[in-house]
């Protein structure tokens, strides 16, 4: 199945760049190009992509923002962030803000490509390790809210506690099967119990639920 494409960036070379690379990759095509955030609005209603890959520093309206009223429109929306930085507290509020994930603007080919197709999929693309070090920078500090810790781990089993406080430690599915001694496919049960029962997208939007209670932190 091809895979739809919107790009978003204020620079034109930068959009072009990435148009030439995408569709050179067999199953994506770019279905349109944006130069800043309202336009990104606009056309994802327009277009309907499956893949949004949007730049998160703009004028005026930029990816943050974009992303926050693309995801009230329409939940179901992917956006994969384009940033510079790893530690970037952009890139980390467009992820709060709905966005399944983030890549650096100079990432190889293939892990572009391998990102924009786990995204289609409905995975989030953070890897474990920037995953720590976004959590520890941005939110090992936030005050905990009164009673929201408890209201939220009262919705799951113990079980379900251990594998949000492991995947809030930036652990794989595989690692999690390994510290608690069960099978990967139990891990992904727990995983999406978890995400369902907290109404969460994904794993990434787990990981900051987990810090802002202080589960973890």
């Amino acid at each position: 199945m091809t895979i739809r494409l919107l790009l978003v960036d204020d620079q034109a070379l930068i959009r072009a760049g990435f148009r030439m690379i995408l569709e050179e990759t067999d199953g994506i095509e770019v279905a349109g190009e944006a130069p800043d955030g309202a336009e990104a609005v606009r056309l994802t209603a327009e277009v309907r992509p499956d893949v949004i890959l949007m730049d998160v520093r703009m004028p005026g309206v930029d990816g943050i923002e974009a992303t926050r009223r693309i995801m009230a429109r329409d939940p179901a929306a992917r956006v994969l962030i384009l940033t510079t930085f790893d530690l970037d507290e952009y890139a980390f509020a467009a992820l709060r803000a709905g966005a399944s994930g983030f890549v650096l603007k100079d990432v190889p080919v293939d892990e572009l490509t391998r990102a924009v197709r786990a995204v289609a999929a409905g995975n989030a693309v953070v890897s474990p390790r920037i995953t720590r070090s976004l959590i520890t920078a941005y939110t090992s500090h936030r005050p905990v809210p009164a009673g929201r810790a408890r209201a939220v781990l009262d919705q799951l089993t113990p079980r379900e506690r251990e594998v949000l406080r492991a995947v809030a430690a930036g652990l794989s599915n595989t690692e999690i099967a390994g510290r608690l001694v069960v099978s990967e496919a139990t891990v992904k049960t727990h995983v999406g119990s978890v995400l369902s029962k907290l109404n969460l997208r994904n794993r990434v939007q787990a990981v900051i639920l987990a810090y802002d209670i202080g589960l973890v932190g």
